[in-house]
């Protein structure tokens, strides 16, 4: 079983930038996909992005060219870096891991703790 530990987040005003990491604990990522997903408070959880083993990722509309997910195999890691933040970005954060690419929470396997990012206007 997969543990997957976060970082980062916090209090940011808008326009700013913070940076998440997802570490993983047990044992390494391997090929899996690793996911960012985020629920704000009484809404649904939403996709933010994935990264491949390979290095290439997919973002869901309302955050592509504005953050950035990579990942590092060696280190088995994965970072969310999330540059001019929006007061809609404020969510709590959650990294997750799995065997499908998909923009679906449910198809996903391991789950981080979860993270606050708050953005003030």
């Amino acid at each position: 079983q997969v543990e997957l530990v976060q970082s980062g987040g916090g209090l940011v005003q808008a326009g700013g930038s913070l940076r998440l990491s997802c570490a993983a604990a047990g044992r390494t990522f391997g090929n899996d996909i690793v996911g960012w997903f985020r629920q704000a408070q009484g809404k649904e959880r939403e996709f933010v992005a994935f990264i491949r083993w390979t290095g290439s990722a997919i973002y869901h509309a309302s955050v592509s060219g504005r953050f950035t997910i990579s990942r590092d195999n060696a280190k088995n890691t994965v970072d969310l870096q999330m540059n001019s933040l929006k007061p809609d970005d404020t969510a709590v954060y959650y990294c997750a891991g799995g065997r499908v690419g998909s923009m679906m929470g449910a198809d996903y396997n391991y789950w981080g703790q979860g993270t606050q990012v708050t953005v003030s206007s």
